[in-house]
């Protein structure tokens, strides 16, 4: 087990944290001490986080990106805080950490910051949005000899009433301080509930789209974002995609007009990393009646038929975890897992995720203006208003 551990979680870190050397230095003990009894890493000199959104990777050999960590929550922390922290949406968070107090964690628990990934089942180009995550993967063109890179941001997705569609769009405009025009419908949702809408609402900071815009092919439907930051990672919007101000920002500038838009529904998802099967589980939306059990099945038949993409890989001879494999079905927690590790447990595992201070990341898309952020209070009585 020691050596199972330390081989995994090291060609973690590399691939996921080359280039920040306080991280990886104050890994060194963690890195050569491991073993399922042993006990959690200490918690003195912890290293700077860094950045969970954008990675490199080996398309070849990789379908997993990232890195899986742990931070000590402090006094007035609530999750919702930490999530934004972490470029991570609510659900993520709290599915993480089950048990928690999402409002109220108790000082000094331990949370795990799902920032490790599975990549959806889709071409690594363009805009891929995986709706049961609720999260946003950008694949800019590689250049040759360049690693393949991705960027990636947690979003708001459309309620039960009002979902969110699947299928191929693509940007057919963007736009900075976008008014917001709302559909006859919304306005009469609105009025229906004694708070009419003008047929305008002007660009500033009580504006639901916030400050920029990504216009889809699908007439009524954008890329977006909010003047309500909490709802990231929730079912809140009439249909739309909505992301941090400061994830928005940043893709804005990143994608262009007639970039490929493709939304899939994907809830377990299956990756190679080198010669490591991973599974990572999220909570099936509650309006997705497809039959998961056998859709996994015929998933994993098919990813370990697949032929080995390098001459190294191991892969024809990966033997699955059943008892692993059967929790993180059975408790999605959206955490990547390998399951390709015989005797591993998930609490070995998440005893040795990577320690890291409760701070804001290196090269983080968030300020961490604070003041920009919700009360407790507000976000409980937030009404589900956006587009």
């Amino acid at each position: 087990m020691n050596r199972i551990l330390s081989s995994l979680l090291s060609y973690s870190l590399l691939m996921s944290l080359i280039g920040a050397l306080t991280l990886l230095s104050g890994c060194q003990s963690f890195m050569t001490k491991l073993s399922a009894d042993s006990p959690a890493p200490a918690t003195l000199s912890l290293p700077i986080p860094i950045a969970s959104h954008e990675f490199s990777f080996d398309p070849a050999r990789e379908d997993v990106v990232g890195t899986l960590q742990v931070i000590t929550v402090r006094d007035e922390d609530t999750l919702s805080d930490i999530a934004r922290r972490f470029n991570l949406g609510y659900e993520e968070i709290v599915s993480a950490n089950p048990g928690v107090d999402p409002w109220f964690p108790k000082a000094g628990t331990e949370i795990i910051i799902p920032t490790q990934f599975v990549l959806p089942d889709a071409p690594r180009t363009g805009i891929v949005v995986n709706l049961a995550a609720m999260r946003l993967y950008y694949f800019p063109k590689a250049k040759a000899g360049e690693l393949q890179k991705v960027i990636t941001h947690p979003l708001g997705i459309g309620r039960v009433e009002w979902k969110t569609p699947e299928g191929t769009t693509r940007i057919t405009a963007k736009q900075e301080n976008p008014p917001w025009i709302p559909t006859p419908s919304i306005r009469k949702e609105y009025a229906k509930n004694g708070n009419p809408l003008p047929a305008i609402v002007p660009p500033g900071p009580d504006n639901p789209m916030g400050t920029h815009v990504l216009r889809l092919a699908w007439p009524s439907y954008a890329i977006h974002g909010t003047d309500k930051p909490p709802s990231i990672g929730l079912r809140g919007s009439h249909g739309c995609l909505r992301m941090y101000p400061e994830d928005i920002a940043h893709i804005y500038t990143e994608v262009s007009v007639g970039t490929p838009v493709r939304v899939v529904n994907q809830p377990r998802l299956l990756g190679w990393r080198g010669q490591t099967l991973y599974l990572q589980a999220y909570p099936i939306l509650e309006d997705d009646k497809r039959d998961h059990n056998k859709l996994f099945k015929k998933s994993l038949a098919t990813t370990l038929r697949s032929t080995p993409k390098a001459k190294l890989d191991a892969r024809p001879q990966a033997t699955i975890n059943p008892i692993l494999l059967e929790e993180v079905i059975r408790n999605p927690r959206a955490l990547a897992v390998p399951i390709t590790y015989q005797h591993l447990t998930l609490q070995a595992y998440l005893d040795h995720a990577t320690r890291v201070q409760n701070t804001l990341p290196l090269n983080a898309t968030w300020d961490g203006d604070m003041s920009k952020q919700l009360t407790v209070t507000e976000v409980l009585e937030m009404a589900e208003n956006e587009p």
